[in-house]
């Protein structure tokens, strides 16, 4: 759901914004003394969100659907640490592939990065299961959707009538396929390599 430059009103730029460095602000300084044995996964993860967000599909209002991998980066490492590793992507695929603007990075790392590794992850700690992780993925997913047709909506560039359903319906396939996804990773990873769902979380 990358929104392109040009697309949002200086007011929705504005505020997404500065929500965004504030989280990116907060989670630097929570990282600051990291476990230098977090890194390797935490690039591994990069590569992974990368590689799943952009293989995307156009839809309605000039955004695309794709796969997020935010809601498994975050119950692995925590929701800064997630957060973090999603800003940095989101910048690359901005700068290298046109993949979302830079004006509206704030806005997409918002509806992605940050409804995706927080809300995800405190869905996930209600029950810290890999049922519940699958629903956490699935309800972020629609959340962010929703998001981003508002912040369209409120830019003008939207009729929410006929938006916000083409968003939810595209979105609703993409968070089924994502919550099976993550429950045979997590399944995964629990067999084969168990200690990595020990890392602190943060």
């Amino acid at each position: 759901m990358h929104i392109p430059d040009g697309f949002l009103e200086p007011k929705i730029l504005v505020s997404t914004d500065i929500i965004s460095l504030a989280v990116v602000f907060l989670g630097l300084k929570k990282l600051k003394n990291i476990d230098v044995n977090r890194i390797p996964l935490m690039g591994v993860l990069a590569s992974f969100v990368f590689v799943l967000q952009i293989l995307a599909f156009p839809v309605i209002g000039g955004t695309s659907v794709h796969l997020e991998g935010v809601v498994l980066t975050a119950i692995l490492l925590g929701p800064f640490s997630s957060s973090l590793i999603v800003f940095c992507v989101l910048l690359m695929q901005a700068l290298l592939f046109q993949h979302g603007g830079i004006l509206s990075l704030g806005a997409n790392f918002l509806n992605i990065g940050i409804i995706g590794s927080f809300l995800g992850y405190y869905f996930w700690k209600i029950k810290p299961t890999k049922i519940f992780a699958s629903f956490a993925t699935f309800i972020t997913i629609l959340i962010s959707a929703t998001l981003c047709s508002f912040e369209l909506y409120l830019s003008n560039r939207l009729v929410l009538s006929v938006g916000l359903p083409t968003m939810l319906f595209s979105h609703l396939v993409v968070g089924i396929i994502e919550a099976v996804f993550v429950y045979g990773v997590l399944s995964f990873i629990e067999k084969l390599e168990p200690q990595i769902l020990k890392f602190e979380k943060i």
